[in-house]
Order: structure tokens, then sequence, then C-alpha cells
């Protein structure tokens, strides 16, 4: 059984209507702490963006606030001294910008409360001594904004989006993925701002709550965004305005291209819309049932997805850089040119794409602090999912090769294992590779172990437990941990302190596999005519009788206990090593 979605409460107002104090006035299903209305136009002869944004911010701590943070993400491809780029050496799930491919943002106007501020914006780089980074900035209050007040920001921003698409945004010919593209503010908790720099091996952490986005793009493209469109007003002057509305979540994306090939489809109460490429829009229907399926399994598994949509988008040929990507309700996948049916790569991103919408959507946890909690669950399930739906084969499954899911996280577990503990902040791993691991595989791993330990149906309990208990939260390690306590009815910190603060190696191996014939007592206290030593002669006579229990009447007719005491036994056995420093139980 499902809970029914909730109505969104609209009355399909026009877009002057839904004033900016409306977006924090609805029936939520979260705090709605950071609340957006914004206008952007895509020029898209420059790749720029011109955006006017008024944020409503409430404090919900029990602190008084001095200033505001703001993260400015696609500064981090502004120039080669930024962090991201000395982090990532000018790669990342693309090849190194051109001359021609770099973006920025700069806030041309901010106003708050009524005041100019533009004047007392200054760069902060609260995690690295890189002063040339301006992906986070501080703006001054005048006055202090008390436990339970809101306030307004108005700004005024020009972007422009990398290109070809670069760590998860940007445009490649007339295709455009915008994420992380306006002034978004930071997390103030315990007291102080969460706002960190943008670095390679992080991703991103944020308040929910209510956006009202207008996209003004040339006519005929195809848009799909965050949320759900309300309304589209054709322009006279060859542009379209496409309004999306967007409640209870903690950030919005959006893509435009006349290229878009769109395939619609249903499961249970989740409408699905699939946006392919037209060169590989052949693919569309086995996206559309890889995004079917992965709807279906987690609302069966883990509870309900409580968004009444899901939107998947294929990314332009040579613009991956954009895929295998989340936002709420609108995910980036990834394919190739004849890719054969047995290759489950559309499958697997696309299911663990969605899966970040429970783990990285539904449970805003800290990406910059805790990735495993998002990167690393959503492996777990990922892998229990695919090696169900493909029968242990939730990998690759062409002739004679059969890779499983949960094989290839341990394959790259074991490689990286021992650099880092699992718990540590993106940027300090000891290597991109090593927060990979930790971030996806090993999680992934200890998680597929902990699921052997408890059973599968303990388990599914956790984390059904754990999606009921935090959604809408910011659910940080503990709080993981205290439900596997909770629910399992055991203390399992000798399992995560060894997990969380140690690079202790889970690692067991099969070392030794022995078969051997049982045969008669020989030597001096035997006589050579004994058969079989009397304590044995008693187990053969009482597995015969069990074997005779086992058999049906049909085979009892054509076996007789001749054919029973004429039996060769034997005694087998195993020796298992630990490789590892991690001890568990075998």
């Amino acid at each position: 059984m499902f809970c029914k979605k909730r109505i969104l409460f609209l009355l399909f107002f026009s877009a002057g209507m839904l004033s900016a104090q409306s977006v924090i006035l609805e029936k939520s299903l979260s705090p709605r702490i950071a609340n957006y209305n914004i206008d952007v136009e895509l020029d898209t002869s420059n790749r720029i963006l011109n955006g006017r944004e008024t944020l409503i911010w409430l404090n919900t701590s029990d602190k008084t606030v001095q200033d505001l943070h703001f993260h400015l993400y696609l500064n981090a491809f502004r120039n080669s001294k930024s962090t991201f780029m000395i982090e990532s050496g000018g790669r990342h799930r693309s090849n190194l910008i051109d001359k021609n491919g770099w973006g920025f943002i700069n806030i041309d106007k901010i106003n708050i409360a009524g005041r100019e501020m533009i004047d007392y914006l200054e760069f902060l780089q609260p995690d690295t001594d890189h002063p040339d980074d301006k992906t986070v900035c501080r703006v001054p209050l005048f006055r202090s904004l008390k436990p339970g007040q809101k306030i307004e920001v108005e700004i005024e921003f020009t972007a422009k989006l990398p290109s070809p698409p670069f760590a998860r945004t940007g445009a490649k010919a007339d295709y455009y993925f915008v994420g992380q593209w306006f002034p978004k503010i930071g997390v103030f908790e315990n007291g102080a701002w969460n706002c960190h720099q943008f670095h390679s091996t992080t991703e991103f952490y944020a308040d929910y709550g209510v956006y009202n986005v207008h996209i003004n793009v040339p006519q005929g493209y195809i848009v799909g965004a965050t949320g759900l469109e309300q309304e589209v007003v054709q322009n006279d002057n060859g542009t379209a305005t496409h309004f999306y509305h967007a409640e209870d979540v903690h950030d919005f994306a959006w893509t435009a291209s006349p290229d878009f090939v769109e395939f619609h489809g249903k499961e249970q109460d989740v409408d699905i819309r699939v946006l392919m490429q037209r060169d590989v829009a052949y693919q569309g229907e086995r996206h559309l049932k890889a995004a079917k399926f992965s709807v279906r399994y987690f609302q069966d598994w883990y509870g309900d997805y409580p968004f009444p949509n899901l939107t998947v988008v294929d990314p332009r040929r040579g613009a991956g850089g954009s895929g295998g990507m989340e936002y709420p309700t609108l995910i980036t996948a990834g394919t190739a040119y004849g890719l054969p049916e047995g290759v489950y790569l559309p499958e697997l991103v696309i299911l663990h794409e969605f899966g970040h919408n429970y783990w990285y959507h539904l449970l805003a946890s800290n990406e910059f602090e805790e990735s495993w909690l998002d990167e690393g669950i959503n492996s777990y399930t990922e892998a229990k999912i695919m090696d169900h739906i493909f029968n242990g084969a939730g990998a690759i499954n062409v002739g004679d090769f059969q890779l499983g899911n949960q094989q290839m996280h341990r394959m790259r577990y074991i490689s990286f294992a021992d650099y880092d503990p699992m718990l540590r902040r993106g940027w300090e791993y000891y290597s991109s590779g090593s927060y990979g691991t930790n971030s996806y595989s090993r999680p992934a791993v200890i998680l597929l172990t902990l699921d052997n330990y408890l059973g599968a149906d303990v388990m599914r309990k956790v984390m059904q437990e754990y999606v009921r208990k935090w959604r809408f939260k910011h659910p940080k390690t503990q709080d993981f941990v205290d439900v596997v306590n909770a629910v399992s009815g055991q203390d399992m910190s000798w399992y995560f302190d060894q997990i969380l603060y140690s690079n202790a190696k889970l690692d067991y191996s099969l070392a030794g596999i022995y078969s051997k014939r049982i045969t008669k007592p020989r030597g001096i206290d035997f006589d050579d005519d004994m058969v079989i030593a009397e304590s044995d002669s008693a187990e053969i006579e009482a597995e015969a009788d069990t074997l005779e229990t086992e058999l049906s009447e049909d085979s009892l007719a054509a076996v007789n206990s001749s054919e029973i005491e004429k039996k060769v036994w034997y005694e087998s056995g195993i020796s298992v090593r630990r490789l590892g420093e991690f001890k568990f139980p075998v």
C-alpha cells in the first residue's frame, strides 16, 4: 500500500500571482527554510544565463544570525585557480575545459531587506588556502535575524555555462543541462554556516523549500526541470517561458534542447517522462522500462516516493559531463551506440540516480562531510535491486560472461579499501580513487555484509525505518547507526566502529577446500580385517537411515539396503583466512 500523493496547492494562477510570500504558506512536508522565486533567460548565442532571484530564508535555529553565506558553484569553472580545478587537475566527468569553455557566476546586485549590499559582499575560503576561489561568498546583515524570523533577499546575477558540460553542468551545441546555477544559500546549523567551497570530490548540501522558476528559452526548445510544469507562454520575441513549481525540494535543475524525443509512462502513482537524444531514441523504451522498475522497487522495498513525477534526461553526444547525475524529480542517465541488451549500463545508471531521490533528496544528508550516507547507501540498494532483477548478473550478462553488481562493488572496494577511514570529509581523502571507493563501493560491501548478518528481512526494515524517521531532515551517520541498533535489537558498535573510524579491510578468503574418503582404520592397534571403527559405523547407519527417509517412495523401490551399505563416505571441509584487519564472525 502507498500513501496518496499530496495535492499541489495550485489554482493555476498567473506567474505574477505566485508572490514571494505565498511560497511559505502552503501545507508542507519539510521545514521550507530556503524558498526561491527565480526568473532566468537563456542566451543561447553566448551560453549566458541572466537571472533574477528572490530568496525568502527562515531562521529555524535557536541562534541569532548576523550574516548570510551563499554557494556560487559555477565559479568552480571560472579559472584554473579555483579549488575545484586545482583539486581535479581540470578533469572531472569530462575533458579539460578548452580556452573558450570557461563558466562563471557573478552577483550583479543584492538587496537585503530593502538595502543594496553588493559593496559588502566578500568571498570566503573556509576549507583551503586557495585565495582565488570564489565559490563561497558572505554578505553581512545590518539587522540581526532572530530565531523564527525570515528575511527577503533579492539578487540579480549573470552566469555562463561551461562547455562542454563539465562536472555535471554545461552546454554542448544546442543542448543545455543547467545545474548548480544560481546563488544558493548555505545551511545554518549548530550556530554557524555550513557552506563549503566546491571541491572536486564533494557534492551538495542544502535546506528544503519551495521553488517557482520561470525559464525563458527559444521557442521549439523542449524543457525538463525539477517539479511540475504549470504553464508555457509563447512570447512575441521568439522565446517561450516555461513556469515550473516544486515543493519541498532542496535544489532545482533544468535542461533544454530542441532535439529531445519524449517518451511517457506511469509506474504505480508516478508519471515518468524520458527525454532522449534523437540519435539514440531507439533506446527510449529501454530507458522508460528502467525508470519504471526503479520506481516500483524503491516504493515497494523502501517507502513512498512523495512526488508525482520523474524526468529522465539522456545527455547529448559529447556532453557526458552532465550524465549520471541526480536532482529532485530530475535525473540524467547516459548510454552509447550499439549497447548490447546484456550490458546494463542504462538500467544501472537510471536506478542509481533515481535512488538518490531517496538517499539524497528525501534524506538530505551532508554530502560534503558524509558522502557515504548518500552514495554508499545508494550503491547498496542499487546492488540489491539490480542483482535481484537480473538474477545475480546485475552489471553484465553477455554470452558466457556474467558480472554481478555486488561483485563489481567488491572488486572496487578491495582495490582501495585500506587508504582511508570511511567517514571523512570529501576533500580530505587520500585520493579521488579513495574518495570514490569509500563513498560508493566500500559502504555498499559493508551494508551487503550487514544484510547477510542481520538477514534480508531485518535489513529491509532498517532501511524502511530510516526513510520513515529521517525523511525531509538532515540525518547524520550516528542517526543511521541508531536505526540499525533499534530495529535489529543489537548493539552494532563493534561493527560500525571498524567501518567508520579505521581503514581496516573486510576481506576473508576461502583459502582451501578438501574432501577425503573415510577409510577403515589401519595400523598396530587395528586388525586388517576391521572394516571401520564402531563409532564411524554407527554414524554411517544413522546417515543411511536419514537418506532412506529423504527418498521418495518411488525411489525407495529402486534402492535396497544392500546398495546403501555399499555407499562410500567422505569428510569435506574448508579453510577460511582473514586477509584484512577487520574482524567479523565467520
